[in-house]
């Protein structure tokens, strides 16, 4: 399985944790300039979710990194930007008095499946 697969896979997995947990999907993979916004979402309350997904495949050998890894700075950055981007355009999106955040979804698979899901809310 290449890294393109595996991202899919993950994104796919987060997406429907994220419903299962009561949020609506607004968008996925979401262009802003030069940035990617993975899933925009809103929680029950109305707050606005930006959502960044890392995964990673294990084939049953020990893992040397995780996905939380492979969130830097560079990339966290990125995502505020096309957030502020998205925001600016959109400026309906943000209910008044909700507010939006950034969440990050990590997520491990063995084999293909699903071995661990993380989510880390308000970056």
């Amino acid at each position: 399985m290449n890294n393109i697969e595996t991202g899919k896979i993950g994104e796919d997995i987060a997406n429907k944790y994220l419903l299962n947990n009561g949020y609506v999907i607004l968008a996925r993979n979401h262009r802003e300039k030069f940035n990617e916004i993975d899933i925009i979402a809103r929680r029950k309350d109305g707050l606005l979710i930006f959502c960044e997904v890392k995964t990673i495949n294990s084939e049953g050998y020990p893992i040397e990194f995780m996905p939380e890894d492979n969130l830097s700075r560079e990339k966290l950055n990125k995502l505020i930007r096309a957030s502020s981007l998205f925001l600016a355009r959109h400026p309906w999106a943000v209910y008044e008095g909700s507010g939006w955040q950034i969440d990050f979804i990590a997520i491990v698979l063995k084999n293909g499946k699903l071995a661990d899901l993380r989510h880390y809310e308000n970056l």
